[in-house]
């Protein structure tokens, strides 16, 4: 049995239904806050179970019978992420789950400069010391976040931003599907880093969007603080326009750079191109 979290979730939803191609769906479960969001999965044969973090004996009971459970990592900036982690990962080891799969994030470092990466750092030492297998999926950026990172470039022809740096942009769809791989039969252990192929600055992006476009579209460069302005501006909390900003901060000290053929070569072909995300 394999169960999966967040399974209304886009992400680990699409891994679901990758699995399901995989693997017979009596073979899967998925553990979510809503059973009836769910439903679609349950007429197929998929068991579906009420799980949260926040309730670990809920949790536990979800993961009964499971060998493999991926939980899919909060996204929540108000929580304490690090806790449900190890709610999450100490409710698989007390139901006897055998390994543990966990969507990180590339370049993962308690010192990074991204807050959701010292997140993703503690929570993979958690994982060291459960003493199951466990793999974690350290993604590339995922590439849908661009349509709101580039601004409205479309409409004003400028793609206006912090000074960056090169970052494998990754599409959700591509690393879904290869953590359904992995579920299916492909096992790694440990930290196995999930990338496009390539990594691009925003200026490559405007390069991209204006041979796509057929019209120039320039690259401004605003100033950090100029930035979260008009973020906050444009209605964003500030907490979030700050955290965003360690993005940028991380970004342009090299931290999410990093590409590997690993993705590839667990789907089979080539990654979506990043372009794909201007579409």
């Amino acid at each position: 049995m394999i169960v999966i979290t967040g399974a209304t979730g886009a992400l680990n939803g699409a891994t679901v239904e990758h699995l399901l191609t995989r693997v017979p769906a009596e073979e899967v479960g998925v553990s979510v806050r809503d059973v009836a969001k769910a439903q679609s999965f349950a007429d197929r044969g998929v068991r579906v179970r009420p799980g949260s973090y926040e309730d670990p004996a809920a949790l536990r009971a979800s993961f009964e019978g499971a060998d493999q459970v991926l939980l899919v990592s909060s996204n929540d900036p108000a929580a304490d992420g690090v806790a449900l982690h190890r709610a999450a990962i100490e409710a698989a080891v007390a139901a006897g789950v055998r390994r543990i799969l966990y969507t990180s994030h590339q370049n993962v470092r308690l010192g990074s400069a991204f807050a959701p990466a010292r997140d993703h750092a503690a929570t993979e030492e958690i994982l060291a010391g459960s003493g199951v297998a466990w793999t974690s999926l350290r993604n590339g950026f995922y590439a849908h976040s661009l349509g709101w990172l580039l601004g409205p470039w479309r409409e004003t022809g400028e793609i206006a931003a912090p000074e960056d740096g090169p970052v494998s942009w990754t599409h959700r769809a591509d690393v879904a599907e290869a953590a359904a791989v992995i579920l299916a039969g492909h096992a790694v252990d440990g930290p196995v880093t999930l990338t496009a192929p390539t990594a691009v600055t925003f200026d490559d992006l405007a390069a991209i969007a204006s041979d796509r476009t057929g019209r120039e579209v320039k690259r401004v460069v605003v100033g950090d603080e100029q930035w979260v302005a008009d973020r906050i501006a444009a209605g964003t909390p500030e907490a979030m326009a700050r955290l965003l900003l360690t993005l940028f901060t991380a970004g342009r000290r090299g931290d999410f750079a990093e590409t590997g053929p690993r993705l590839g070569e667990l789907l089979g072909r080539e990654p979506l191109p990043v372009a794909e995300a201007l579409a």
